[in-house]
């Protein structure tokens, strides 16, 4: 093993990374301030892809085609939360399966749709090329998507820490009920919060696109690297999102490339070690 087997899996770590950053923030919001546990947030994911795909096949713009699917799959998980889970947003239990069941129906439905064949996704003209360093060949596209995964970081810490929305959030996620007591209306906060979280896995679909194509059963790939994201960072934690989904890429990258039979006990076992020293995560707080 020399420096470009390094250099490849690192870059390919950040990379994959910022792709489970895009998934993991909006569960962490979501779970951190309405304590939901979103097992749709990688079916929206899915569905982010496969309607960006379409647009793509009717000659949409790459860019404009994963920003409409963000769209479309924030207006499905808004309608979810809005007829069906805001009533039960408090039950854990009721929510959790309710969640589960949507994200076999989106399953079912990407299913009947588009299809069992998987779908590559190509990306932009602009980024199609790759960079060359000595005997390191790594695609453009890839260091676009960590540097997109990068800014939407900055922007959610921004909008989360310099925003009165953002207050609203914190405040609902240190004490719901003393928000209420306040006056801050706590459930539109609900409705906007859950909606992002859609926005931004629909996003993470198209944008990830080139990286894991797209096929069903992609989300059911995705959840436990989800979890393991949010359990290393904390919840309700937006940094912790973001350095736990770079650690799980990055160990994800390295445990194929060195132990490939043993891929998911590399990922897993330093989640185990975290739960058992830091059950509150990296950057979660303490009860």
């Amino acid at each position: 093993m020399n420096v470009t087997f390094y250099a490849q899996n690192v870059l390919g770590g950040l990379a994959y990374g910022s792709l489970l950053f895009l998934i993991a923030a909006g569960l962490t919001l979501v779970f951190g301030m309405m304590r939901l546990v979103n097992l749709a947030q990688t079916a929206f994911y899915l569905l982010g892809a496969y309607i960006g795909l379409t647009l793509l096949a009717h000659g949409t713009n790459f860019w404009f085609s994963g920003f409409a699917a963000g769209l479309a799959t924030m207006a499905v998980g808004f309608a979810i939360y809005a007829i069906f889970l805001h009533r039960y947003h408090a039950d854990d239990l009721t929510s959790l399966l309710l969640t589960l069941g949507f994200a076999l129906m989106l399953d079912d439905g990407i299913l009947a749709l588009w299809g069992g064949d998987p779908h590559s996704v190509q990306p932009p003209a602009a980024l199609a090329g790759s960079i060359h360093i000595g005997s390191l060949v790594f695609p453009q596209y890839w260091l676009a998507v960590i540097a997109i995964s990068f800014m939407v970081a900055v922007a959610l810490f921004f909008f989360q820490r310099r925003t009165m929305f953002g207050a609203i959030i914190r405040a609902a996620v240190d004490d719901e009920e003393m928000a209420r007591g306040m006056g801050v209306d706590v459930n539109r906060a609900f409705y906007i919060v859950f909606a992002l979280g859609a926005f931004l896995a629909g996003i993470g679909g198209l944008l990830g696109g080139p990286i894991t194509s797209a096929y069903p059963g992609l989300d059911g790939e995705l959840t436990p690297l989800a979890f393991a994201v949010i359990i290393v960072g904390g919840m309700g934690s937006l940094v912790g999102a973001f350095v736990g989904a770079i650690i799980i890429g990055l160990i994800n990258a390295f445990g194929k490339a060195l132990f490939p039979e043993l891929a998911y006990f590399t990922i897993f076992v330093p989640v185990a070690l975290i739960m058992a020293l830091r059950p509150s995560g990296l950057f979660g707080r303490k009860p």
